[in-house]
């Protein structure tokens, strides 16, 4: 078998002598990409890890690999902007370094999800762990939001000391590794107090970077309205934007069904309202309305660790197949998990399949419902309080690029099929 995959790589290396324009063409799908503004049938041809022609009929003689895309969508990688991924052996540190957190490369390119950012597990005194044992080792790309915490998320116990909350320390490790760091994290914490909000959100003006804010629990609870037009900026991140707990304000007014009107006029200012949906973070009692109301989530999450992803939140594909099921379209529902986090983490060379730009492409298909008088065809979506809505649709991932490269292929759409093994770096 072994002589038979290198004879296949050997006929791919011998194609490459011959001058071919692309290493990867897809063929066929219906490409959308909101910062392009493309949507409709095309071609997305690719080499040298690069976008580097988008088009009707391109040549497929003229590729060494050829993905037959019809009847299937072409859309940037996703990127999945609150995830948990500082995964380890420490067993007493939950998130940080411990068994909480998942390794990326496991989940993410069966979704289709290209780039992920760690929502603060790890604060300024881990995060070079982090980055040597999961960024550096995993193909996924994985930046990282700070925790204020400077020990991140490592328990209870740590997560409410105020003193670790240093602005300035966290930082100055954000501006020594710039390529990895894209903001900083407030999470967790309980009590009714503004000083952590405060302290984030100074490490956000020292680096010029912006932060996403877990609103923790509090009794009574922090108030919304001051938190966004006192203490949070245009671009901030407001997480769990959908979540209905007692200890936390929620953004939607359960006695009337709507919007509460600061929030609009948050989101008008340029707060971001990121979905983070998580174990507990996530209502349809707040979504559906909202949903109705015309409120989107700027930004689709999954809060993805070893809590939520066997309940009800799953996986990327699943939270947004959820919000597809409430009314919100496909494109924009791609928009939320593809350019608009891009832009949230100010990578705006990220989530667009813009000729020049690294080949990081997902390829989904939609699997339809099938009605009779036997199957209703719903697909089930649920929420953790146990609330259900049904669904006509639902996505799922048929082959994730990375950097040019065929990361992940469900039912070999690519010709040849070609698995080289992988040798360690």
């Amino acid at each position: 078998m072994r002589k038979i995959v290198f004879f296949l790589f050997a006929v791919l290396l011998s194609h490459l002598s011959l001058g071919q324009a692309y290493s990867i063409l897809i063929k066929g799908g219906h490409v959308i990409d909101p910062k392009n503004k493309i949507d409709g049938i095309m071609d997305v041809a690719i080499n040298d890890s690069k976008i580097v022609q988008i088009g009707r009929n391109l040549d497929p003689k003229e590729a060494i690999q050829v993905v037959n895309a019809r009847g299937l969508y072409v859309t940037p990688g996703l990127i999945d902007m609150h995830t948990h991924v500082f995964f380890g052996t420490n067993l007493d540190q939950t998130y940080s370094n411990g068994p909480n957190a998942l390794p990326p490369d496991g989940f993410t390119f069966r979704n289709g999800v290209t780039t992920i950012v760690d929502a603060g597990c790890s604060g300024w005194r881990d995060f070079e762990t982090f980055k040597k044992q999961t960024i550096d080792r995993s193909q996924t790309r994985v930046l990282a939001l700070l925790n204020i915490v400077g020990s991140g998320m490592r328990g209870s116990k740590f997560e409410q000391n105020v003193d670790d909350m240093d602005p300035t320390q966290t930082a100055a490790m954000a501006k020594q590794y710039p390529d990895y760091v894209v903001g900083f994290k407030l999470a967790h914490y309980s009590g009714y107090n503004w000083t952590p909000t405060e302290r984030v959100v100074e490490a956000g003006k020292l680096a010029d970077l912006p932060v996403m804010i877990d609103f923790g629990g509090s009794t009574p609870t922090l108030s919304l309205q001051e938190l966004f037009s006192k203490h949070l900026r245009p671009g901030d991140i407001y997480t769990h934007c959908f979540g209905q707990l007692k200890t936390r304000e929620p953004i939607l007014d359960i006695e009337t069904g709507k919007i509460k009107p600061f929030v609009w006029e948050a989101q008008k200012k340029g707060i971001l309202f990121d979905v983070g949906y998580g174990g507990i973070s996530f209502a349809f009692s707040q979504a559906i309305p909202a949903l109705k109301s015309g409120f989107y989530p700027n930004t689709i999450s999954t809060d993805i660790h070893t809590g939520s992803m066997n309940n009800a939140m799953k996986d990327m594909l699943n939270v947004m197949s959820k919000f597809m099921a409430m009314g919100m379209d496909l494109r924009s529902v791609i928009q939320a998990s593809t350019w608009n986090p891009a832009q949230a983490i100010r990578r705006p060379e990220l989530g667009s399949l813009t000729i020049g730009s690294e080949a990081d492409v997902a390829i989904l298909t939609i699997r339809n419902g099938k009605f009779d008088a036997r199957d209703s065809g719903y697909f089930g979506f649920f929420d953790y309080t146990g609330n259900k809505i049904e669904g006509k649709q639902k996505l799922e991932c048929e082959m994730t690029i990375r950097k040019g490269k065929i990361v992940y292929d469900l039912n070999g759409i690519a010709t040849p099929v070609v698995v080289v093994p992988k040798t360690k770096s």
